[in-house]
């Protein structure tokens, strides 16, 4: 087990550890495009900066959500390489909470963006 010597390698192994849940989490390619697009809609419309700090806040609750969930399937793939009931329990949870998350930065989203999307339409 190797220990980190210094800041800069933590930094670079939790940047190896973004680009791995990246390249091997379909939803994490899903969470990218939507990251990408409520940013571009937060600067279109103008949101202000509390909106914009609970933007920031769900989409990094989404993201460590789908980070913590791909470390605990790896890691219950290592210790349970055969098919086990708790196995099962334990993935279908963590998964739970990148839903959780989901549901909630999209709730988040519908509140600060829609009454602007609204307005723009029909004024």
């Amino acid at each position: 087990m190797s220990h980190n010597k210094n800041l800069a390698a933590s930094f670079k192994n939790a940047f190896r550890g973004l680009i791995s849940v990246y390249s091997t989490q379909r939803n994490a390619k899903i969470h990218l495009g939507m990251t990408l697009i409520v940013i571009a809609v937060g600067f279109l419309l103008k949101i202000s900066a509390i909106e914009w700090l609970a933007v920031l806040f769900a989409i990094g609750f989404v993201w460590a959500s789908e980070c913590f969930n791909t470390a605990l399937e790896k890691l219950t793939d290592l210790v349970s390489p055969q098919y086990n009931d708790l196995a099962k329990i334990s993935k279908d949870a963590a998964a739970a909470g990148v839903l959780i998350a989901a549901i909630s930065a999209a709730a988040i989203g519908l509140i600060i963006f829609l009454p602007k999307i609204i307005s723009l339409l029909f004024h």
